[in-house]
């Protein structure tokens, strides 16, 4: 192996460390995830197998392995589901079986049973394992040789399932019981940085004159493609608040009582709808070469364009401002950013008034829809509205004490 690629190798292998070592990071949530599904799993072995000598004790530890959730309350959850799935799949087989015999009719009598129950709302993402339990019941069910060890079998299945999902919970509960309350950071995060970067792109061009229609459509495809981020950010969120409930971590105890939780969900709300209305000013911009002979043939927005986005140009700029605070929002440090968020809302009104002085001073129609000058306007109030309301938010979340407790 050649000196560059060992030191590349020993690179990665000392960036994987780093990330260990950091709380947060994704890297040592999978490894702690492993080593807790590990543990579980072995205990549900021993239990089932040296204790019990289970005829099938695999049973108990694929049980414990399911049930190391993300969240406590997800391990909680899932494991009521999945033992009432087990036992409803293990009821039919019972029923169906010992009244009608291990023969073909009765496998396809308890198949359509256990895959109609399956579709039973209540068992949500367990009901897959209806199914599965009366297949692997019904197969244990053939092998026995008497009545008295066919429902001896099919009774430790369930015991099985009851003894994994207990492991699997227990597990996760008092190990290292999972907190995920910077996800929610995070998804405001993304949501910000996202934002931030296309303005931080569009800005430079726009102060330069009108983009070329290749530069415009880049813009709105880029913005197109923020529903993915989105969606992310919002189930972290939901994972950041669901991860208090039912956790015995203290941190947690302290956290239930918070206002966090509200402020974060309504400033990750008003940067989706920054998303939409930064969407609408590159579609607006975009449209503008829809009809390039129309232009070509109108010499006033072409005088008066150029500055128009200049002074446009600004405000986004004063819109990138905004969002990088955003990027970096830290609850330790909230009531710093609140206020730097609120000097920076003011910045950006201000910017979004030189706008709409531009556009009386020029002349421009504001009403005419084949002009963009209208909807940017429109657009540029709206964000400076959000952006006045985020800091509002986080800055009401700061003084009532919200960023004072440590989280993880």
């Amino acid at each position: 192996m050649s000196d560059t690629a060992t030191r590349g190798k020993g690179e990665r292998v000392a960036d994987w460390g780093r990330r260990l070592r950091r709380p947060e990071s994704s890297a040592r949530r999978s490894l702690l995830l492993i080593l807790k599904s590990a543990l579980a799993a072995t205990v549900s072995w021993f239990v089932s197998y040296e204790l019990m000598n289970a005829t099938s004790p695999a049973f108990a530890p694929f049980s414990a392995v399911l049930m190391v959730q993300v969240t406590v309350y997800q391990s909680v959850v899932q494991s009521l589901r999945y033992v009432g799935a087990v036992a409803a799949g293990v009821a039919v087989q019972a029923v169906l079986g010992l009244s009608a015999g291990p023969d073909l009719v009765t496998f396809a009598l308890v198949a359509l049973v256990a895959l109609v129950i399956s579709r039973w709302r209540l068992l949500g993402a367990q009901g897959s394992q209806v199914a599965t339990a009366a297949f692997f019941a019904f197969a244990t069910y053939t092998g026995a040789s008497s009545d008295t060890d066919q429902v001896k079998e099919l009774g430790q299945i369930v015991l099985l399932v009851l003894i994994g999902s207990a492991v699997g919970v227990g597990v996760n509960v008092l190990i290292a019981p999972p907190l995920r309350y910077r996800s929610a950071e995070w998804g405001i995060r993304a949501l910000a940085q996202e934002i931030h970067d296309l303005l931080d792109t569009m800005a430079p061009e726009l102060g330069e004159g009108a983009p070329d229609a290749d530069t415009t459509q880049g813009w709105r495809d880029r913005a197109d493609r923020t529903g993915t981020l989105v969606s992310q950010s919002r189930e972290g969120l939901r994972t950041a608040r669901e991860s208090l409930r039912l956790n015995p971590h203290p941190w947690a105890r302290r956290r239930r009582g918070t206002l966090t939780f509200e402020a974060y969900d309504r400033t990750m709300e008003a940067l989706v709808r920054m998303i939409s209305q930064v969407t609408a000013i590159t579609r607006s911009l975009d449209l503008q070469h829809q009809d390039e002979k129309q232009q070509e043939e109108q010499s006033g927005p072409d005088r008066d364009y150029a500055p128009f986005l200049r002074a446009y140009a600004t405000f986004l700029s004063s819109v990138v401002d905004f969002t990088e605070i955003l990027a970096t929002l830290d609850e330790d440090h909230l009531r710093d950013q609140a206020g730097r968020l609120d000097e920076a809302a003011d910045g950006l009104e201000r910017c979004r008034r030189e706008v709409v002085r531009t556009t009386e001073d020029r002349g421009l129609s504001l009403t005419d829809p084949t002009e963009p000058y209208g909807v940017l306007v429109v657009e540029a109030t709206r964000l400076s509205e959000e952006c006045r309301y985020t800091a509002g938010v986080l800055g009401n979340s700061a003084e009532n004490g919200s960023s004072g407790s440590r989280t993880a």
